[in-house]
């Protein structure tokens, strides 16, 4: 057994806190002994001796960008944020696991029973509506040998771990336990579903990877402060965009690309920078001259009006003006004409990302199959032309040649979410 292995104390453990990167697996939050940071989701692994790194080095990282030097005079983060396996690590625990974060919409749990499954980082969850109309989210981990309890998303009146048979209700309460018969202090009522908090704005889920409480009151004001925490003073004006209005779900769509997370941000972040030569068919329905920004608390709002009439065949898939919403730190809304799209950017890797769209449009033309058909072709043209240049992107951050660049004027919101960043990654 190496030296490594053998540590079994914190105080042993200050000893290995070292320049040396030892693994990639450390995640830290909330400051805790020695100065590391150390969040409730940490704390076990902070103390297991196999995932140590140190934070000297990724604090180091996180310096190489300031804040406080203004857009004109500031380069971007280092390429390491982007190609770093401790780097990602580290930012999992800093950057989702304390925020909300949208995960779904309210149509997935529209009725009594109905449950979507999940994944962030390492965090699995599911998320359900119970008999009495209360909706419950939980890490979806089986108590008795941390088998993965539910998967996809329907209807369940219970859910069953596949592995032994473990049955829970949709409130969480583990309420059947096979074969357990014997066994001393075991108690059915310790062993339920670990909670989350959850929420929901407008036809958007939302958790927040903290252990729900069981104080009185505290779930029921999830719904009423998700939209001051998560949305900050753009509220109003997302709700005078469309964002919240009543509009019907058409499908979903995912697209896993060899990138790291933050470059599909950055390049949804530039202002419309690449449009005129990434996007050629986008561009003819855009009026780029009209392109403004505007940056709140955690959200950034782009807008421009429309660059063209409807076609000679009357399809006009984006309408008069054009909102983009950035909500920190993964999630787009996109109100556009009829249509509301949303990009959910799920971290899978140092170097990999899945990006989950789901498409809404007025119920007035949700029986339109050619206009829906049209209109999401067109903006599987735009991802696909995204997904190639998001690639490119990150060939280039993990080249030599690269460390960092530069802003222009209309890449404020990159700024802004680089600016955040760093404030969640600082120690």
């Amino acid at each position: 057994m190496t030296t490594m292995m053998m540590i079994r104390s914190t105080a042993t453990l200050k000893e290995y806190l070292t320049p040396t990167l030892k693994s990639t697996k450390g995640n830290f939050s909330s400051h805790g002994e020695f100065g590391v940071s150390v969040s409730q989701f940490s704390r076990r692994r902070y103390l297991s001796p196999s995932r140590v790194f140190a934070v000297s080095d990724i604090n180091k990282l996180v310096t190489e960008f300031d804040p406080k030097i203004p857009l004109e005079r500031a380069s971007t983060p280092p390429s390491s944020w982007y190609t770093d396996p401790q780097f990602y690590s580290y930012e999992l625990d800093r950057v989702f696991y304390g925020g909300w974060q949208a995960v779904g919409y309210s149509d997935q749990i529209k009725e009594s029973r109905d449950f979507f499954t999940g994944r962030l980082g390492g965090v699995e969850y599911v998320v359900c509506r119970d008999d009495n109309g209360k909706i419950h989210a939980f890490h979806n981990v089986c108590s008795h040998h941390a088998s993965i309890l539910a998967s996809g998303n329907g209807k369940k009146s219970c859910f069953v771990c596949p592995y032994h048979g473990w049955t829970y209700s949709l409130s969480g309460s583990l309420v059947k336990a096979t074969r357990m018969t014997g066994i001393e202090n075991f108690a059915l009522n310790e062993m339920g579903l670990k909670p989350l908090r959850v929420a929901v704005w407008g036809p958007f889920v939302l958790l927040k990877v903290t252990q729900a409480t069981s104080r009185k009151g505290e779930d029921e004001s999830d719904d009423a402060l998700v939209a001051s925490e998560w949305l900050g003073t753009s509220v109003g004006r997302l709700s005078e965009g469309g964002v919240d209005s009543p509009l019907s779900f058409i499908c979903r769509r995912e697209y896993t690309m060899d990138c790291n997370w933050k470059v599909f941000c950055d390049n949804y972040l530039d202002g419309g920078y690449h449009v005129p030569y990434a996007h050629k068919g986008l561009m003819s329905g855009l009026n780029l001259e009209t392109y403004s920004t505007t940056i709140f608390e955690k959200v950034s709002i782009q807008e421009c009006g429309g660059g063209s009439k409807a076609g000679e065949d009357g399809f006009d898939r984006l309408g008069s003006q054009a909102l983009y919403a950035f909500v920190y730190p993964n999630f787009m809304i996109n109100r556009y004409g009829p249509w509301m799209d949303t990009n959910l950017v799920v971290p899978l890797g140092p170097r990999r990302c899945k990006v989950i769209f789901d498409y809404f449009l007025d119920p007035s033309l949700k029986d339109d199959e050619a206009f829906i058909k049209r209109s999401l072709e067109e903006s599987d043209k735009v991802q696909m032309e995204d997904v190639v240049l998001c690639e490119s992107v990150q060939r280039g951050l993990e080249s030599q040649a690269y460390d960092k660049g530069r802003y222009t004027l209309v890449e404020k919101p990159m700024h802004h979410f680089h600016c955040l960043l760093h404030q969640n990654l600082k120690l």
